[in-house]
């Protein structure tokens, strides 16, 4: 459902897919080749959140955004089944692993592989090119170019699921 929020509506780009179950609430930027899967929450409503091109929201996750805080998805990221991504920064080409927490305030940088369950708690920077897992999430190395791709090729293939499939926006 698409919903506007004190004046405020989602601008959608044409070249997108939004699950008929997810919610895209307020002040929200969704860009091109962009995907909001089913029962995901995208919270606009005190603040605002952009998704980047390319990006997709998967099955179950909310994005929910604080008075101090908004929440920006770079281009080409992946967030996984049941993530909780709120008022923090994800940087391009960045995958986060289905049921990870990222808290308020956090920065994730580009390139980072954050596994999944992983917490990451408020206030955190992750430097770019870094593998982080845990309860609270520890920086255990940085990843390979192999991986770098391959977060890449995550994303891509999110947006072939609905480009190339019976899935279309109506």
């Amino acid at each position: 459902m698409i919903i506007e929020y004190r004046g405020k509506r989602p601008f959608i780009a044409k070249k997108t897919f939004i699950a008929e179950s997810a919610d895209v609430i307020g002040d929200v930027t969704i860009e091109e080749y962009a995907s909001i899967w089913y029962n995901a929450t995208v919270r606009g409503d005190i603040n605002s959140i952009k998704i980047g091109t390319c990006s997709n929201i998967q099955d179950g996750s909310v994005l929910h955004v604080s008075y101090e805080n908004n929440v920006e998805i770079g281009d080409y990221v992946t967030i996984g089944h049941t993530a909780i991504i709120h008022g923090c920064t994800i940087g391009d080409n960045s995958l986060i692993g289905m049921g990870s927490i990222i808290s308020e305030g956090v920065v994730i940088e580009r390139n980072v592989l954050v596994g999944a369950g992983t917490l990451i708690p408020p206030g955190k920077i992750i430097p770019s090119g870094t593998l982080v897992l845990g309860v609270p999430g520890k920086i255990i190395r940085e990843i390979t170019e192999d991986e770098i791709r391959n977060i890449r090729q995550m994303a891509l293939n999110y947006k072939d699921y609905w480009i190339n499939s019976s899935y279309k926006r109506i």
